[in-house]
C-alpha cells in the first residue's frame, strides 16, 4: 500500500488516462451499484474495485494500522478519511494490472532475455467513490483522472426497502435502520456536490435506478457506447 504522506504529497497522477480507463459509480445506498458493476464486469472486462469492500477487507485484516478507525468511522455512518481509501484503491487497482500483465507475458512468450512492457493498463469501475469533493480531486491529481461518472439515481425509500431485505441476510453492520438513514443523509450531504461538479464538466451519465435491473443494464450499455465507443 502506497505510504499516506507520499499520497498526500503527490501533485502527478501515477497512471495515465490514456492506459487506464476508471469509471466512477456513484449512487445512494441500495441503488443497485453492485448489480450493475457485476454485470459491466462479465460483458466488457471491467475490474470493479468497491471502496466499501476494500475497506471492510482492511478494517478485518490482521495487524493492519487502519482497521479500528474503519470501524469506527462505518460504524457511525461516517466517511473514513481520504487518504486511507484512496490508498486502498490504488494498491488493488496495480495489483490487478501487475497479475494481467504477468498473465499476458507468460502467455505472449517465455524468452526471458525479451524486455517486458511494463506500461500497465486496465479498465476499473470505482464503486461508492468517490463521496466528497476533495476525495474527487485528489484521486484525480494522484491516481488517475475518470472518464466519468455513473450516476444511479433511485428514490430514498426503494433505496431503504432494498436496504432492508438485504440486511435479513448480509450480515453487515450497517444493514439497519438507523445506520441507513445515517449513511442517507451523509450521501446527500457530501456526495451530491460531487455529483454537480462533474455534470458541471459534462462527465456525469444519469441512470434511472428504481426500474428493474435489465431496464437499467440496458440503459448503462447505451451511454458507455455513447461515450467511449463500441470497442473500448
Amino acid at each position: 500500500m502506497p505510504a499516506i504522506d507520499d499520497l498526500k504529497n503527490r501533485t502527478t497522477p501515477v497512471f495515465s488516462a490514456d492506459d487506464v480507463t476508471v469509471l466512477f459509480v456513484l449512487g445512494g445506498p441500495g441503488a443497485g451499484k453492485g448489480t450493475q458493476c457485476e454485470r459491466l464486469v462479465a460483458s466488457y472486462g471491467f475490474t470493479h474495485l468497491s471502496a466499501g469492500d476494500l475497506l471492510r477487507a482492511e478494517q478485518n485484516r490482521a495487524g493492519s494500522e487502519y482497521g479500528e478507525l474503519i470501524k469506527d468511522y462505518i460504524k457511525n455512518g461516517l466517511i473514513v478519511p481520504m487518504e486511507v481509501t484512496i490508498a486502498l484503491l490504488e494498491n488493488a487497482m496495480r495489483d490487478a494490472m501487475n497479475a494481467a500483465a504477468e498473465n499476458k507475458d507468460t502467455t505472449i512468450t517465455n524468452d526471458t532475455s525479451a524486455t517486458k512492457n511494463t506500461t500497465l493498463k486496465g479498465k476499473f469501475l470505482i464503486d461508492g467513490f468517490p463521496r466528497k469533493f476533495d476525495q474527487a480531486v485528489k484521486f484525480e491529481e494522484a491516481v488517475c483522472p475518470a472518464k466519468f461518472v455513473l450516476f444511479y439515481d433511485c428514490p430514498e425509500e426503494e433505496m431503504e426497502r432494498r436496504l432492508l431485505e438485504r440486511g435479513k441476510t448480509s450480515g453487515r453492520e450497517d444493514d439497519n435502520a438507523e445506520s441507513i438513514r445515517k449513511r442517507f443523509r451523509t450521501f446527500i450531504e457530501t456526495s451530491m456536490p460531487v455529483i454537480d461538479y462533474y455534470e458541471k464538466q459534462n462527465r456525469v451519465v444519469r441512470i434511472r435506478a428504481n426500474v428493474p435491473p435489465d431496464d437499467v443494464f440496458r440503459a448503462t450499455q447505451a451511454e458507455l457506447v455513447k461515450r467511449l465507443g463500441d470497442n473500448f
